[in-house]
């Protein structure tokens, strides 16, 4: 990965929008090229991750910039879909078979939670495939082994909407309160409405290139790519909860996590500021344990330190998360290195980390993927 850049990202705001996946595809590349001084011709190569739109949906947003005559792939890993497209894109350009590839992420989600993705036929007919079902149980497992509280998980979601507020491409940019969380319509303990992203509209994406490519360029910004980290189920992971949870298991995250810093050379304390998928307000406490922020059972003690809130020592979801951003499945983490790349370069206005200089990026998907990336000046 030492000599993959970003040359340019793009994004549409989050949110409901009365137009389709292909317009919103489209004006998120051409943001993204835009940004790095190059047209749609002159890429190598399209990655296209979305999770519901219909067969050759990477296609129909190319299209809407010129038809170039460039081979378009689809990717598709529930949550994790561009993170993947990103790991791809990254490992084609490291083994010298592209120059440049163009990776987007765009959904336009259904209201409602998401089901039936990912899992095994019982469980989709028993109702564990339905998304607050699973998120509640790790919720409810955290608060059992841990000092965290439902008013921690109320924490989470009043900083991230704290955040968002000074995000122009946040879906809700309003603060909350933590007792207007507490109050909130219980959905399936002990998750409420406000511990919970909303599944919505959006696209984003980034143009990767390498390093000497970006120099013949004359790419004035490029930022490191130096960790794309993909991993999948092992015999001994657990993300879809069963009846039976066996005592010893991994975690997707935290392998994904630690083949990223490897790749990376770095360690969690070199991190200044992280993007991780807030399903749910309980999935940021325990991505802190699974990326190696605190160790297991000091969640809760790292939240109320303020060292995850912007201006602490390591912000985590300055952008507003998915808890305030919303989650179109196809685009979150592509979302999180629009945000990423923008706080390393300075442009972050209000909500910029001073002195960003290295950033990680963290998704989860259905079926049982991760993607852990990390992106350095």
């Amino acid at each position: 990965m030492r000599d993959v850049v970003i040359a340019g990202v793009g994004i549409h705001p989050f949110g409901r929008f009365d137009y389709g996946y292909r317009e919103l595809g489209a004006y998120a590349a051409e943001d993204c090229l835009r940004d790095a001084g190059l047209t749609a011709d002159e890429v190598d190569l399209v990655l296209v991750a979305n999770v519901g739109a219909e067969m050759a949906k990477g296609h129909n947003v190319v299209n809407r910039l010129r038809h170039t005559g460039k081979p378009i792939v689809n990717v598709e890993a529930a949550c994790a879909s561009s993170g993947s497209a990103l790991a791809l894109g990254a490992a084609l350009i490291s083994s010298g078979a592209h120059r440049s590839v163009l990776c987007i992420g765009v959904e336009k989600a259904p209201r409602g939670f998401i089901g039936a993705s990912g899992f095994e036929t019982w469980q989709i007919e028993t109702g564990l495939g339905v998304n607050p079902l699973y998120f509640a149980i790790q919720a409810g497992e955290l608060l059992r082994d841990t000092e965290a509280t439902e008013a921690d998980l109320a924490e989470v979601s009043v900083k991230n909407h704290r955040h968002a507020v000074h995000n122009p491409n946040a879906m809700y940019r309003k603060e909350i309160s933590r007792e207007e969380v507490l109050e909130s319509r219980e959905v399936c303990p002990p998750l409420r409405l406000l511990l919970l992203c909303a599944p919505n509209e959006g696209a984003a994406a980034a143009l990767l290139m390498h390093s000497d490519e970006a120099r013949r360029r004359g790419i004035t910004h490029p930022v490191r790519l130096t960790a794309a980290a993909l991993v999948s189920r092992g015999p001994d992971d657990w993300f879809v909860p069963a009846p039976a949870f066996p005592v010893d298991r991994t975690s997707l995250s935290e392998r994904a996590a630690q083949l990223a810093y490897e790749q990376a050379g770095i360690g969690p304390a070199d991190v200044d500021i992280v993007e991780c998928q807030d399903t749910d307000a309980a999935s940021e406490l325990l991505a802190y344990r699974e990326l190696g922020l605190c160790a297991p059972g000091e969640e809760a003690a790292l939240l109320r330190s303020g060292d995850t809130a912007l201006g602490g020592r390591r912000p985590v979801n300055v952008s507003g998360g998915l808890l305030s951003k919303g989650e179109p499945l196809g685009a979150s983490g592509l979302g999180q290195v629009h945000e990423l790349v923008t706080q390393l370069r300075g442009h972050a206005g209000a909500r910029q980390v001073e002195g960003a200089r290295v950033g990680l990026g963290h998704v989860m998907g259905a079926g049982h993927n991760s993607c852990v990336v990390v992106v350095q000046r």
